[in-house]
């Protein structure tokens, strides 16, 4: 019988590595023992996790800055212990939360056209974990809403805007939180947790919508994603150390939809998830290598597509928003591949004769502006994430100002003790710090 291949836009999607003088080189990659990618990226910067005598530091270098970075350049350096995970504001692309062993989240505000002066004043401090905070992530569709876990295995959800800890989910996980990630919309989280379970959370209502236990049977970490139709695919190891890739349905987590077993190797897979292509990338750490699937509605779900090979492993891995990818040369993804001294950027391209806007490539895509405000979004309220065209390719916006409204600790406890049934009662702010970030002009109300 004649085997027929099965048709796909992305089967032919070739991987290349920037050259030498595209790369940023001389960077003291970090050396913390911790499963994050250690680097991320949007379409105006690229910020490193780097080594740091004395507390912790990441690099913000603009995207122009390659060729060789000097050892001497400023650094983000508010940090007491190591960083361990970074995230780019996806409605802001200057602002930047970080989490660290000193058990506190930052946020930070970049300057224009990127450092000049080593940074050690955050815009705002978040305080609240009592052991490390490992993993950060912003809401997809409101604005100023944050995520946080730590190794006190608790999951902190934040208004930055006022610097209060909202929702915080205890005794869910009996262990260390491996990875969380938001649903396309934001009204669900999806975490992966050492006690090898898979769970799916509604933060807002503090429960747990969906659970499976021993999602993968081995003991290295997991990751799970939610997929843009509601799925979760996860990559674990089975009990003979198999690198395992599964497609799982919430409604019903008994049995996965697929489960894809690939080679036996130690390094956790970190899953980068296209929600306009349904791509999926496996970059593994330590491996030399990203794999990619293709993720569609019909039976066997999951279809390989090609391995993308080099020869240097890598320690961690940036992964450029769609708004940040040159639609004229048919890029569908850029990665910021990280090595022990510099950050090779890869790009994937879709091959193409014609030099004209390929709409089958690029749907309408996830912009800069936010569905909702964060009080919205803790009073019940979901919106979908607002979609831009890149078909003239995306121009950044004006840069909007970022506005912190600290408030008094007293005045917060007062509030809380007689209000308690409205935790978002506003108190009188005491200080208001303004930062604009078109001008750089900071000014202090007290």
């Amino acid at each position: 019988m004649k085997r027929v291949v099965r048709q796909s836009k992305f089967r032919h999607v070739f991987g290349q590595a920037a050259k030498n003088d595209q790369c940023y080189d001389d960077i003291r990659v970090s050396r913390v023992t911790w499963d994050s990618s250690f680097c991320a990226v949007n379409p105006k910067f690229v910020a490193l996790i780097i080594e740091a005598s004395g507390g912790g530091a990441f690099l913000v270098l603009p995207l122009q800055k390659t060729g060789r970075i000097d050892k001497s350049y400023p650094t983000v350096c508010g940090h007491t212990g190591p960083v361990l995970d970074i995230d780019w504001c996806p409605h802001n692309d200057h602002v930047i939360a970080s989490g660290s062993e000193d058990c506190t989240v930052m946020v930070w505000q970049i300057p224009e056209n990127g450092l000049v002066t080593s940074m050690a004043e955050p815009v705002v401090v978040l305080e609240g974990h009592s052991k490390r905070v490992g993993i950060i992530t912003w809401h997809p569709t409101a604005r100023n809403v944050l995520l946080s876990a730590g190794c006190d295995n608790q999951i902190v959800i934040w208004n930055v805007g006022t610097g209060e800890a909202m929702i915080t989910l205890e005794d869910m996980h009996p262990d260390v939180i491996y990875n969380v990630t938001w649903n396309r919309n934001g009204s669900l989280i999806c975490t992966a947790c050492k006690d090898k379970a898979i769970r799916v959370i509604d933060p807002r209502k503090e429960m747990i919508v969906a659970e499976k236990e021993k999602a993968h049977e081995g003991a290295r970490p997991m990751r799970a994603i939610f997929l843009s139709n509601g799925n979760v695919l996860t990559t674990g190891f089975s009990r003979m150390s198999e690198r395992q890739l599964a497609l799982w349905n919430p409604d019903n987590m008994e049995e996965p939809m697929t489960v894809n077993e690939m080679d036996t190797s130690n390094g956790v897979l970190l899953p980068f998830y296209d929600p306009d292509t349904n791509v999926v990338y496996l970059c593994g750490k330590g491996d030399s290598s990203i794999r990619y699937f293709e993720i569609t509605d019909e039976a066997p779900y999951v279809h390989f597509l090609s391995t993308f090979a080099t020869k240097e492993p890598q320690r961690g891995m940036g992964y450029m928003p769609k708004r940040g990818l040159d639609v004229n040369k048919c890029e569908i993804a850029r990665f910021y591949k990280l090595h022990e001294r510099k950050c090779e950027p890869i790009v994937m391209t879709v091959p193409r004769k014609s030099d004209l806007f390929q709409d089958d490539l690029y749907p309408d895509t996830s912009g800069p502006d936010h569905a909702l405000e964060a009080e919205e979004w803790f009073d019940g309220k979901n919106g979908d994430p607002i979609l831009i065209s890149l078909k003239n390719g995306y121009v950044p916006g004006k840069n909007r100002e970022f506005k912190v409204v600290k408030k008094n600790i007293l005045d917060t406890k007062n509030t809380e003790n007689s209000t308690p049934a409205n935790k978002s009662a506003s108190p009188t702010p005491s200080i208001v710090s303004i930062f604009e970030l078109g001008n750089m002009k900071q000014q202090m109300f007290f």
